[in-house]
């Protein structure tokens, strides 16, 4: 396992590498940490160079002061650290903020990308509901930050997202960890006012595509996976147990990966 550091579209990224073969790229949620998919990397690995990194912004990876960011900045560090490892077309798998970075990634750059898992990914542009939903958490987490300081605002996004007691749950070193990224996560929020891709930009993207939804998250989640499905040309959803924090391993991403890699060989 080789865990260094890379300067990617003029930032430091923090990235870990697992396994080898066709490369697998892992792209986690808002103010977030690859930190998180750490018990998915084992199961991975054995279908492939699993890529995951801190995003911009994000716990091991360089934060600038002041700290403002954007999807599209972001999908472009994700192109030019797989191009800076030499590790395209990938099998990106993505969640949640994550998610809208891979597709915008696949939208700008769609020979690095070989398929999309999205479990639960962001499409804000496609669901009025998921807007105003997502605007809404924008403008809470803000209230909370000014009134409780900025430490509290993840765990406010997890009460809101996952219900209450969940942040509880969490091991100490998870919390610590998530709640030093409160900034990244307010910074990454302010997407609610960039410009959305539309219906017309989702059927571009021509690879095959996993949509993953969780039966018991929010009903506005579900129903960006769903206009995803109906946007996307080459997709297939799974509905899996549980709530937003989707397993990156779990059997129908693990599935669908190995059928891309033994459908479309690459040396």
């Amino acid at each position: 396992m080789a865990v260094p550091e890379a300067e990617a579209n003029g930032i430091r990224l923090y990235y870990e590498e697992h396994g080898e073969g066709a490369p697998i790229a892992c792209i986690h949620g808002g103010g977030s940490t690859a930190l998180m998919w750490a018990d998915a990397f084992d199961e991975l690995a054995q279908l492939g160079r699993v890529i995951a990194y801190d995003r911009r912004g994000c716990t091991r990876s360089e934060r600038p002061e002041p700290y403002e960011t954007s999807v599209a900045e972001q999908a472009g560090d994700a192109a030019a650290l797989l191009d800076a490892l030499d590790a395209t077309p990938a099998v990106v798998i993505a969640r949640s903020y994550g998610g809208a970075v891979a597709v915008e990634f696949a939208m700008r750059d769609p020979e690095r990308v070989r398929a999309l898992a999205l479990l639960e990914g962001d499409a804000l542009g496609l669901s009025a509901a998921g807007l105003e939903w997502t605007r809404g958490i924008r403008d809470r987490l803000r209230e909370v930050a000014a009134r409780d300081g900025v430490d509290r605002v993840y765990e406010a996004l997890i009460d809101e997202v996952m219900g209450e007691g969940v942040w509880d749950a969490f091991p100490d070193d998870v919390r610590g960890v998530l709640t030093a990224n409160g900034p990244a996560l307010l910074a990454e929020l302010d997407y609610v006012d960039e410009e959305m891709p539309g219906p017309d930009a989702f059927a571009s993207i021509e690879v095959p595509v996993l949509l993953v939804a969780a039966s018991d998250s929010p009903q506005p989640q579900r129903e960006m996976t769903e206009a995803m499905a109906e946007a996307l040309p080459s997709s297939r959803t799974a509905i899996v147990t549980g709530g937003h924090l989707i397993d990156p391993a779990t059997p129908e991403v693990v599935a669908f990966v190995e059928e891309v890699l033994e459908a479309r060989p690459h040396a």
